[in-house]
């Protein structure tokens, strides 16, 4: 009968591999559809590539340093959750990936991505509201109802939650600054209220961590681990304002010229 520890090293063996293993395939079929935009005569930026392949580095950066370094540490947990549900995500939709699918595919398949992308499912889940509730919501549960605590002890959880964090933080973040063709976004006031709403519902999480650690997590830990959460979330959360504002200000623009005149 395997041991605990062979279980473990068995479990750690599986994440590594699914870390290298998506981005991998996730970047070369970003590369290989930006060769046929341009080999069509299109352009692709090459800028929205590298974003997509740093990304895509970070994700994997984010999964591999704790079962690298130690799974079990609170603080190299909460550095992972960052780069993969805030810094990962940033990259990833900055790159515009749906649009790149759009010109790179054939014209057949390119109209059923484009149904698909604004299907009633899709539109419910891009909603700024939903896709914060999905994740703010998904960290309390994580850290709050046990599940931290059985996750290092279950593969299949374990990866579950990495991709519930991935997607979750895509959804949001695609939902606030997405530069891909998606259902109608809601005003720009309403996706500010929804950052606002997400960044006190995400620093209120870190400072009751700071004081009530998950089950299995030390105190000290827990300390070190909520100061991480809140002050990394902090500085990612005002890039992502700052996108915001950019995107704001250079759509208004010409709104503003005309009012000038």
């Amino acid at each position: 009968m395997p041991s605990h520890l062979d279980h473990n090293a068995a479990g750690a063996a599986m994440a590594v591999w699914f870390a290298f293993a998506v981005p991998f395939v996730a970047a070369v079929g970003y590369v290989a559809a930006a060769g046929r935009v341009r080999r069509r005569g299109g352009i692709w930026p090459w800028w929205r590539t590298a974003l997509w392949c740093a990304g895509l580095l970070t994700a994997a950066t984010a999964i591999l340093g704790p079962e690298t370094l130690r799974r079990h540490d609170f603080t190299v947990h909460m550095i992972g959750h960052l780069l993969l549900g805030m810094a990962a995500p940033l990259l990833l939709v900055s790159a515009a990936p749906f649009t790149l699918a759009l010109r790179a595919l054939p014209v057949g398949r390119a109209r059923q991505l484009a149904r698909l992308l604004h299907a009633e499912p899709v539109r419910v889940l891009t909603h700024p509201l939903a896709a914060a509730v999905l994740n703010a919501g998904g960290l309390w549960l994580l850290y709050t109802a046990g599940l931290y605590q059985h996750m290092n002890s279950r593969t299949w959880l374990h990866l579950a939650v990495h991709a519930h964090i991935a997607l979750a933080g895509y959804l949001f973040t695609a939902a606030i600054i997405g530069v891909d063709p998606a259902p109608r976004r809601p005003a720009p006031r309403v996706r500010v209220a929804v950052v606002v709403a997400f960044l006190a519902a995400h620093d209120i999480l870190a400072k009751y961590l700071y004081v009530h650690p998950p089950a299995g997590v030390g105190a000290e830990q827990a300390k070190a681990g909520g100061k991480v959460m809140y002050y990394g979330g902090d500085l990612l959360d005002l890039i992502l304002i700052t996108v915001f504002c950019w995107q704001w200000y250079t759509v208004s623009r010409p709104r503003i010229r005309r009012m000038a005149t």
